[in-house]
């Protein structure tokens, strides 16, 4: 704010994960001095770092099923909550998972759009 620089802390970062039990798995390996939680915890909140965990490899692995992991709504609040960078970790495979619907299609283009724009 007044243009003064200080060391990166850990209260400067937050983990966004968008499962309850990833929460607390990255809570667990992370500890307390790290915030850990789901979109819905964070929403309105902000860290100079956001890194969002999309926890699974393949639709094998989505309890919820793609289209709550790749809502271009929940995703966009994720990305969102960093004022200065976003990390999005993701398996590669996660791109190769074939869509069953036009829509799960949608979600995965989003997705490749994201990584490509920010692998370049």
């Amino acid at each position: 704010k007044d243009g003064t620089t200080r060391p990166m802390r850990e209260s400067d970062i937050i983990v966004v994960a968008p499962y309850n039990a990833q929460r607390r798995a990255l809570q667990a390996a992370l500890g307390d001095s790290i915030r850990v939680g789901t979109v819905d915890k964070f929403q309105g909140k902000e860290a100079a770092v956001a890194i969002v965990s999309m926890t699974a490899s393949s639709r094998d692995e989505l309890p919820r099923g793609l289209e709550f992991l790749l809502d271009p709504h929940r995703l966009n609040v994720a990305i969102s909550r960093a004022r200065a960078l976003a990390v999005v970790v993701a398996s590669p495979a996660l791109l190769a998972t074939d869509a069953a619907s036009l829509h799960e299609m949608r979600l995965l283009n989003d997705l490749a759009r994201l990584a490509r724009r920010s692998a370049g």
